[in-house]
């Protein structure tokens, strides 16, 4: 100070304060109609949306769906139907895309933020190193905290588990801060059903590698998200509309008759089907706008003539609605997240527009599930009377693991080492003496208190629920000073759900 006057100096009484990073962000990896942001390719380019609006904005609608129908069985999966004595095969002809359907039941149960990565069209056929290449794209990404591909299961046996392998790597060993939500390969079918049990192959494929960081939920889910109305004649391939025009005949019982024998009434209706398909094909001049109006009446037409084509569209859109479940985990992650925090077991919650799991699970089937000598726990989603679709587990597939066997706790864990690891980011180079290790043991203190006071740590006192070390003679060396290194001890006591609850039961003697 070389002029006399009045200096004011100020200081920082408070250090920083640790944000608390968001905790359900996943990250979407699929097909979609299309990847463009007016005019600038989204194609595998992480890029964040908040709600499904913005999804069909950016990445169009679902895809366009072709179903065969038959009365041989094709090879493949096929649903079964008898309409007019007659046993006709309806089989989806169209590639499985299932991103855009389970973005909507991501949404519907709770789903906010999230990170779509668009790995090709619906004119591309899946590909394992597709997916692989969308999850290495999410390296350079941090806010997404988990990691999910429904269309995974759509590849053989042998890429789904490299698939859902390559997940677990990059969650455990790359980034360390996000979880893989599997779904289980052919989780649609029973643990009875031949050729093999699906929750054991799943657990012989998914290796033992980074198991903490991911977790799975058997089985399917039977859901709503696609409406019949949604579906129509053009939903049929060529050979299936052919062969729909045969249902129709037969099931009116005009099949095979000359015209000069059918009745006025059959006659009717002989000639109102082939003018419904060959006005529903015919080039007309009427204009593209009124074209969903008139197919629209064609299609009610053919319902009310044809109890046989409700069923049709009826087994149509069971088939589409048939999705694995990690999308709507992704929801109700971020649902219970908002509404309780990220250290309360996403459990004991209903799942919506679910009409069932397609398989029932009984409380001793669900053993075998939760706890099994190789540790791989896999969560049920059971149906309850009077209750609905609930979720009934909450464990990571490293089950015998008492450190990371629930879920919320690595999940928890996963908050708060990002939370403060960015915090803690401002304090690199600053110099490595008493005031800096008070400044951070107390902003990490503060930090965990308020986790504490929101119920994320057990302890009666937050001595309880946290410790903090940091100093010369107790986390570091005089060598580690030297060597530019800081070292901060955090334990903390973080709260577990109570799965079992045991309630006694015992007499006692009469004292009155």
């Amino acid at each position: 100070m070389k002029t006399p006057g009045v200096y004011i100096v100020e200081k920082n009484a408070f250090p920083n304060s640790v944000v608390e990073v968001a905790t359900a962000v996943p990250a979407f990896i699929g097909h979609t109609q299309k990847a463009d942001n007016k005019g600038m390719s989204l194609a595998n380019k992480p890029w964040r949306i908040t709600s499904m609006a913005e999804f069909e904005n950016y990445f169009g609608m679902g895809p366009d769906v072709q179903f065969n129908l038959g009365t041989e069985a094709p090879q493949g999966a096929a649903s079964s139907l008898t309409i007019a004595g007659k046993t006709y095969y309806l089989s989806q002809a169209s590639t499985p895309y299932l991103l855009y359907y389970s973005m909507r039941l991501f949404f519907q149960n709770g789903g906010g933020p999230c990170y779509i990565v668009s790995v090709g069209s619906y004119s591309d056929a899946f590909d394992p190193g597709r997916f692989s290449a969308g999850i290495d794209l999410l390296i350079k990404e941090q806010e997404p905290t988990m990691v999910v591909i429904p269309e995974a299961v759509k590849l053989s046996l042998d890429d789904c588990a490299v698939v859902q392998g390559a997940a677990l790597k990059h969650c455990g060993l790359t980034m360390k801060n996000r979880i893989a939500v599997l779904d289980v390969y052919d989780g649609f079918r029973s643990r009875q059903d031949p050729p093999s049990d699906p929750v054991q192959v799943f657990r012989d494929r998914v290796g033992i590698n980074f198991l903490s960081y991911g977790t799975a939920y058997y089985p399917w889910l039977n859901t709503s998200v696609t409406s019949e109305r949604s579906l129509n004649f053009d939903s049929l391939s060529a050979d299936g509309k052919t062969a729909l025009v045969g249902l129709l005949e037969d099931e009116l019982g005009i099949t095979g008759v000359d015209e000069a024998s059918l009745k006025p009434r059959q006659l009717e209706q002989k000639n109102e089907v082939a003018k419904v398909v060959k006005d529903w094909s015919a080039d007309t001049t009427v204009p593209a706008d009124n074209v969903p109006t008139i197919k629209a009446m064609l299609n009610q037409s053919l319902i009310s003539m044809s109890p046989g084509y409700s069923r049709l569209l009826e087994q149509m859109a069971v088939t589409l609605n048939l999705l694995p479940p990690s999308a709507a985990m992704a929801g109700v992650y971020a649902m219970v997240d908002d509404t309780r925090g990220v250290w309360k077991a996403p459990a004991n919650v209903s799942l919506t527009s679910v009409v069932s799991p397609t398989v029932s699970i009984s409380h001793e089937e669900q053993e075998d599930l939760n706890v099994t000598p190789q540790g791989k726990s896999i969560n049920a989603i059971r149906s309850f009377i009077g209750e609905g679709v609930l979720v009934w587990g909450a464990r990571t597939l490293d089950g015998n693991s008492l450190d990371w066997r629930y879920l919320n706790v690595r999940r928890t864990m996963i908050m708060l080492e990002e939370s403060i690891r960015l915090a803690t980011k401002a304090y690199v180079f600053e110099p490595n003496t008493a005031n800096t290790w008070v400044t951070i043991k107390s902003m990490i203190g503060n930090f965990l208190t308020g986790i504490w006071k929101r119920g994320g740590l057990a302890g009666a006192v937050p001595g309880d629920a946290f410790s903090v070390f940091v100093g010369l003679g107790e986390t570091m060396t005089p060598e580690d000073i030297l060597e530019g290194i800081l070292r901060v001890t955090v334990l903390v006591a973080i709260s577990r759900p109570a799965e079992f609850i045991e309630i006694t039961f015992q007499q006692q003697m009469q004292k009155s």
